[in-house]
């Protein structure tokens, strides 16, 4: 359902874009007019808010492919080019005695490795290739060897610590996801900044006209009545009043230009618009208006949301910060076994030849005898701040909830609200027609009640440019809240891809 403007709205927008075309026509013959949805489409391509959020996700997006290639193979080539020493070193004689000689030694070694983690125990497997080389230089001779070793496989597994990687497969995903929901949040208050920028510049613009037609209006009125005040019919105490309305009228519309000046240029800067033209802003001619039940907001809010992942990801963080606490610290072991082939040789044409079998298998333990209650104290601390996050997401779920049932009643009420702010102005609008009419004929001559119909006229108007201010800012508060567009049915959703190649 979408509520159209009442009669005298519409009327009212007509006069204001016809006087504000009117006297811009005289300085420029050129204007920009620019409606609701086109002030927020540009704000969400182009403003400083736009851009920052844009910038923070792709962050976010190469953070999460980081993480994802960490569990891809890796390949990695090391060498050392040359490793040179000059010592004098205890040299094994053919004996078996030792002699302090002096020796020069230079190594050479290049290395290949291919390594893959295994995420659900946290242990890594790898398979390697290396060749070196090594130059002993001493006094009266020299002598130069090689040792490759043409493949070698293995794997180190931590049997008891922490597994890292077992958590982080869980709680990277729901992080980047929460990123995604973020960034969609953001888009949706960019268009909430983006109609508070609207709207206040709407509103001096309809300031300013009101200003400059009631400055027009109390220098009629005065003129008539200095007329009326020649020949008697008024006393001089409403001369004086309708002099001193005109000089307020007058003060009204230079602080309204003032006000409009500046209200523009905060929204030109907002949405990055260029040049010197006239902007013209229109209203928004009607707006859409449907039931929305407010279980069915709560149950979008939970699942599209940022805060609804939240809840999720801090649990399985406090999880993991248990696990954590309960196994680094305590009793330990790993295991490292490699199998492979290896051989040595003077020449480099031998060193692959006839190659030997190379076995390593070693079992490493940590076993704590004393660390006077340091690990029971961390993991009292891990259950504790676990008992913390779950009590403190169970209120804020409460919160969450009842904002958003706020949410949906208040924009249920918009309807009515903005169908009584149309009536007022229309009948504030006709009563103070009536009223200078009246008293530009005599009929009316208590100046203090034209006085007060012009007041309640231009309260009148900008009471209901106020109620579309809130209307939509609410409509696009529940967006953001839900991430759901209730007027089409649909989640609120984006390819991530779209802005990584932007």
């Amino acid at each position: 359902m979408k509520i159209k403007l009442g009669e005298g709205i519409l009327t009212g927008i007509i006069m204001l874009l016809f006087s504000t075309v009117s006297a811009q026509s005289l300085q420029s013959g050129e204007q920009n007019y620019l409606t609701l949805s086109e002030a927020i489409q540009l704000a969400q391509e182009r403003s400083p808010d736009a851009l920052i959020n844009i910038h923070r996700f792709r962050r976010s997006y190469w953070e999460y492919r980081s993480f994802k290639a960490g569990y891809l193979p890796n390949i990695t080539l090391t060498g050392t080019l040359p490793n040179f020493t000059k010592s004098i070193d205890a040299i094994t004689q053919q004996d078996g005695s030792e002699n302090y000689r002096d020796r020069t030694v230079s190594r050479y070694s290049a290395d290949i490795a291919l390594t893959q983690r295994i995420g659900p125990t946290g242990g890594e497997v790898f398979l390697q290739s290396g060749l070196e080389r090594l130059d002993n230089f001493y006094t009266d001779t020299s002598t130069i060897q090689y040792h490759s070793t043409p493949v070698s496989i293995g794997f180190r597994q931590p049997i008891f610590g922490y597994n890292a990687y077992k958590w982080d497969k869980q709680i990277e995903p729901l992080v980047y996801e929460e990123a995604k929901r973020q960034y969609l949040e953001s888009r949706e208050q960019v268009a909430i900044t983006a109609i508070n920028h609207f709207f206040n510049l709407l509103m001096a613009q309809v300031d300013r006209n009101i200003a400059i037609k009631n400055q027009a209006n109390y220098d009629t009125l005065f003129n008539i009545a200095k007329g009326r005040y020649v020949l008697g019919k008024i006393a001089e105490n409403e001369l004086l009043q309708l002099e001193l309305n005109l000089l307020k009228a007058n003060a009204a519309a230079e602080n309204a230009d003032l006000n409009y000046q500046n209200m523009l240029f905060k929204f030109k800067s907002y949405l990055r618009i260029t040049g010197s033209q006239p902007l013209v802003l229109i209203p928004p001619a009607e707006t859409p208006h449907f039931a929305i039940d407010v279980n069915e907001a709560i149950s979008e809010a939970h699942t599209n949301t940022s805060s609804g992942l939240a809840f999720e990801r801090r649990m399985i963080e406090a999880e993991s910060q248990i696990s954590m606490a309960r196994l680094n610290g305590r009793f330990d072991a790993e295991i490292f076994a490699s199998y492979g082939l290896t051989q040595s040789a003077n020449k480099i044409q031998d060193v692959y030849n006839n190659p030997l079998d190379e076995e390593r298998i070693s079992l490493g333990l940590t076993i704590p005898i004393l660390d006077w209650g340091q690990a029971r104290g961390r993991i009292r601390m891990a259950e504790s701040n676990y008992d913390l996050v779950k009590t403190s997401i169970e209120q804020e779920r409460i919160d969450f909830d009842q904002d958003i049932l706020l949410q949906v009643v208040q924009f249920g009420m918009q309807k009515n609200q903005l169908m009584i702010a149309a009536k007022s102005d229309t009948v504030a609008q006709k009563r103070f027609d009536v009223t200078q009419k009246r008293y530009m004929i005599g009929k009316v001559n208590d100046v203090l009640e034209l006085n007060n119909a012009q007041i309640d006229n231009d309260n009148a108007k900008v009471s209901y440019y106020n109620a579309l201010k809130n209307y939509w800012n609410n409509y696009y508060e529940l967006r953001k809240s839900t991430l759901f567009d209730f007027e089409k049915g649909q989640k609120i959703h984006i390819d991530p891809e779209e802005l990584i190649e932007k």
